[in-house]
């Protein structure tokens, strides 16, 4: 994968995410997590382009890092969400779960690989 397949896949993720985020219900939890999640999920994104303009290595890792974190983050709050039914029957919750899963993998591969060099 790309550097910019990677990215349009982290911004395709943080549009399902704020897409999600405006599907809770209206409560006090819907809320709170509407908010931890749209800033969780967009996270990734953001970071990944600041990794690409990394001042050393050791910034880069620091940068990837961030991403792994906030991804983990975004796949316990979904996970939450689902299990509180805090979602207005939303469907894509599971695709979002499974697109965390995912992320968080290639993630994992590319700060092992970066922490190797």
């Amino acid at each position: 994968m790309t550097k910019e397949e990677l990215e349009n896949r982290l911004i395709d993720y943080s549009v399902i995410i704020i897409d999600i985020s405006e599907n809770l219900k209206d409560s006090r939890a819907g809320n709170y997590f509407a908010g931890q999640v749209v800033r969780s999920g967009s996270s990734p994104a953001l970071n990944y382009g600041e990794a690409q303009s990394a001042e050393s290595k050791k910034d880069f890792l620091h940068k990837m890092k961030i991403c792994l974190k906030e991804l983990r983050e975004t796949f316990v709050a979904l996970k939450i969400i689902d299990r509180a039914n805090l979602h207005l029957n939303y469907p894509h919750i599971s695709e979002a779960m499974k697109e965390s899963n995912e992320l968080i993998s290639i993630f994992v591969a590319s700060v092992n690989t970066a922490e190797s060099r």
